[in-house]
């Protein structure tokens, strides 16, 4: 063995003892597991890298486990150098290992806020794509030894920069450097240091317009780099650049006669050396980012959710922290409060299209008394909305001025005049969609001030978004606001609206009034009328008149009131109904006929149509014939049942067997099934496992499978168990659940504090949380629990009582109010 190979081997000694020595002396107790999770890094990369007998770790390896484990990471790096037997470097060679790079020191755009274990700004799964194959080739090629040259373009953020930091691991691999000329000046330091370069670097050029486009240094840059190379014993290096297209453009095109040629040597170098990369991603890169989602990758989740249509999802990844930058640290006050009042705008219901007017008038209740104060003068709006069209990366602009496009739809005939939805009257804007999504999270508690109130009553013209925020109001307990909004959007053409207005004309006694309102909803197209018209006239006496608006209903792809016929009447005319609907596709009425024929005695039939649902998606048609089997003791079918029930796309079949297993004694067979259907992202199935670990007495257990639940948007399992310790008598432990159920959004759970605090005496306590409560939107939970008693005509923005007031037509507040 030659020294050189001693001194590697005593080299790759020393690193793994090292790595063993601190893992072992870790305070922490440490285990490669926790250091994979803390790290990022493969399970398997971190069991390669204890492992004397596999290869060498990587640098990136060695540097993220030194920094979890605290050790000296330039001495680890000296090791890893010494034990690859490597080429050692002069101290002024520029640049340094691959692996001691972040990213985004390269200039990779942050993605969100969201970091690894060693301090590092998480980066979101890589979806390769046709360019990346380019990158690939020239990666290999410089591995091999030969120098090459890849000049991405593209416009801005569309995933340039990461996709060349991407095509470098492999070279980290093999440890080359990177050298990222930066100090004084891009340009500067390029023209100083290219000679300088050594073999086995990656010369990264990104926004290469600053060194190539440089007046005083680009040519000379340009021929550096050519020098560089074609001459052999300086390479293999590996040059990578970026450019926007009107750079590339500009630098390649043919000189005009007679005029000097500025980037000839520019011109020259990257003749054939360019790659385009596409704006948006397709098919195929949507469905791979779609899995890396699916594999548990959030930032991924967030961008499909906001620009899977638009394909743009590199955009949208690069554009969101500035997003948020600039609505956190607004310079205008008054910018942050037309952004509070597009993003409540939206949660609630409001078109993506928002009237200027309406967001102008809406903003100012979001100031506070000092920002208003200062406002001063009449151009505080204009100078809002041009702050907030100023665009971040990937050209989102926080509030953007936009131009809806209008509707076109072929001509109706003349038995079915459309009436047009006019475009709004002045100027709209458009909310950047990571923005919106921020408002839905962040502000989803809130409700909005009157100044949202009386500008959507104002300004607002559209029947979707008056009868969305009607009912905003409405769930919130602000009735006064939900009556006038619901006039305004009923005489809009709002049918929801007119829909409402008919039952509060029915409880009111008022049957031709109601009827008549009915009636204009339908002429609207509202199928809901038409369904509500035949209860009306079932409960009137008039069978026929029910049969035939239901059927006009099914006609147009509403089968709901065949349906309700037949459950009212049963066995009078049930069956054909039942079948009328069956004709239109509805599966609800295939079971309600098979448990009638399972009645009759029909087993053979009943199965027949429990089948027929279950090929059609019926969730409850496999589990209802499991039961009918189950109760028939046909012990081989129902095997068979379940074996059928076990299809993982079909957890709700797989939840409602685990129950019947349970039922019938075989515990460890339910939990089997309700762990079969939780695996497949079930929370419903994690309650049960819940309540069947309580049932078990595993409490501990319980809890935990609850706390899953509620991670995946599930409660239910934390406010049951919370009402057994109420009922207990262990008040804390109650509060504790109901407290982290509603931490995760339940307001039922909020209800259920209250109807604590008031039991025990603290009335204000209980109104409190009762507040917070209709803030949320849950009326139906402060309705059941007596709530609104506090608040009898319904409460105002700020969340004081509405006093008394007169409602227009032939009800009260009251009535409103259920």
């Amino acid at each position: 063995m030659d020294r050189k190979d001693s001194e590697s081997a005593v080299a790759r000694a020393e690193l793994h003892r090292r790595l063993e020595d601190a893992l072992v002396a870790s305070r922490t107790r440490l285990t490669k597991i926790d250091l994979a999770a803390r790290t990022g890094l493969g399970r398997t990369t971190v069991q390669q890298a204890f492992n004397k007998d596999a290869r060498l770790p990587s640098p990136y390896t060695v540097r993220e486990l030194s920094i979890a484990l605290k050790l000296p990471l330039g001495e680890m790096r000296d090791l890893l150098r010494t034990a690859e037997g490597g080429p050692t470097r002069e101290e002024d060679t520029p640049g340094q290992p691959i692996a001691r790079w972040d990213p985004h020191d390269l200039e990779v755009h942050p993605a969100g806020t969201s970091v690894t274990g060693s301090g590092r700004r998480a980066l979101p799964g890589y979806v390769r794509r046709r360019h990346d194959e380019d990158l690939a080739a020239a990666v290999r090629d410089a591995a091999a030894g030969n120098s090459r040259i890849q000049v991405l373009v593209g416009s801005s953020s569309t995933g340039k920069t990461r996709a060349c930091w991407e095509a470098v691991q492999p070279l980290a691999e093999r440890g080359w450097w990177l050298w990222h000329p930066f100090d004084p000046t891009r340009a500067d330091e390029a023209h100083k240091q290219l000679a300088h370069v050594g073999p086995r670097t990656v010369i990264w050029l990104n926004e290469a317009q600053h060194y190539l486009g440089d007046r005083q240094h680009g040519e000379h840059i340009a021929a550096a780099l050519h020098t560089i190379l074609t001459t052999p014993e300086r390479g293999p290096v590996l040059v990578l650049g970026t450019l926007w297209p009107k750079y590339a453009h500009d630098y390649t095109a043919p000189p005009k006669p007679g005029v000097d040629d500025p980037y000839s040597r520019v011109r020259e170098l990257l003749a054939g050396r360019t790659v385009s990369i596409p704006d948006q991603f397709g098919t195929a890169e949507l469905a791979a980012a779609q899995d890396l989602a699916d594999q548990g990758d959030a930032l991924l989740v967030d961008a499909l959710t906001r620009a899977r249509d638009s394909g743009r999802i590199t955009q949208d990844l690069a554009g969101a922290p500035e997003l948020l930058r600039r609505y956190e640290q607004p310079h205008h006050a008054a910018a942050r409060a037309l952004l509070e009042a597009a993003m409540d705008a939206r949660r609630l219901g409001v078109d993506l299209h928002i009237p200027q007017a309406f967001l102008t008038d809406a903003a100012l209740d979001y100031l506070s008394d000092d920002d208003y104060d200062q406002l001063g003068n009449n151009n505080w709006a204009e100078q809002a909305y041009a702050e907030l069209a100023e665009p971040v990366h990937g050209k989102q602009a926080p509030l953007r001025r936009t131009t809806p496009r209008p509707s076109r739809r072929p001509p109706a005939p003349a038995t079915e005049a459309r009436t047009a939805t006019p475009l709004p009257a002045g100027p709209v804007f458009r909310l950047a969609d990571y923005l919106e999504q921020h408002g839905r999270t962040t502000r989803r508690h809130l409700c909005p001030p009157a100044s949202f109130w009386n500008a959507a009553h104002t300004h607002l013209t559209h029947p979707d978004d008056l009868g969305n925020l009607t009912e905003a109001a409405q769930t919130r307990h602000r009735l006064q606001w939900a009556h006038h909004l619901r006039q305004r959007a009923a005489d809009h053409g709002d049918t929801r609206a007119l829909v409402h207005l008919v039952r509060m004309r029915e409880e009111a006694g008022d049957q031709d009034g109601a009827e008549t309102l009915a009636r204009q909803a339908a002429t609207h197209g509202d199928t809901r009328a038409l369904v509500h018209l035949a209860m009306m006239r079932e409960k009137a006496g008039d069978q026929d008149g029910a049969e035939t608006l239901a059927r006009q209903a099914a006609t147009h792809g509403d089968t709901r009131a065949l349906v309700e016929l037949a459950m009212m009447r049963y066995q009078d005319g049930a069956e054909t109904l039942y079948r009328q609907a069956i004709t239109h596709g509805d599966t609800r009425a295939m079971v309600h006929l098979a448990m009638m024929r399972r009645e009759a005695g029909d087993q053979d039939g009943a199965e027949t149509l429990y089948r027929q649902a279950a090929a059609l998606g019926n969730p409850f048609a496999l589990p209802n014939l499991v039961e009918m089997r189950e109760k028939g003791r046909d012990l081989d079918n129902t095997k068979t049942s379940d074996r059928e029930a076990a299809d993982p796309d079909d957890t709700d079949a797989l939840v409602h067997l685990a129950m019947m297993r349970e039922e019938a004694g075989d515990q460890n067979g339910a939990e089997t099934l309700a762990r079969q259907a939780a695996t497949h992202g079930d929370s419903s199935a994690l309650f049960i496992l819940a309540m069947m670990r309580r049932r078990a007495g595993d409490q501990d257990g319980a809890e935990t499978l609850a706390r899953q639940a509620a991670d995946q948007g599930d409660t239910g399992a934390l406010v049951h168990l919370a009402k057994v310790r109420k009922k207990n008598e262990d008040r804390d432990g109650a509060e504790t659940l109901y407290c982290e159920a509603a931490d995760h959004g339940d307001t039922g759970a909020l209800v259920e504090l209250a109807l604590m605090r008031e039991e025990a005496g603290d009335r204000d306590g209980a109104e409190t949380l009762y507040r917070q409560a209709a803030d949320r939107g849950n009326i139906d939970a402060l309705s059941s629990s007596g709530a609104i008693k506090f608040w009898p005509y319904g409460l105002d923005p700020d969340g004081t009582p509405t006093p008394r007031w007169q409602q227009s037509g032939p009800c009260t507040p009251e009535a409103a109010a259920k």
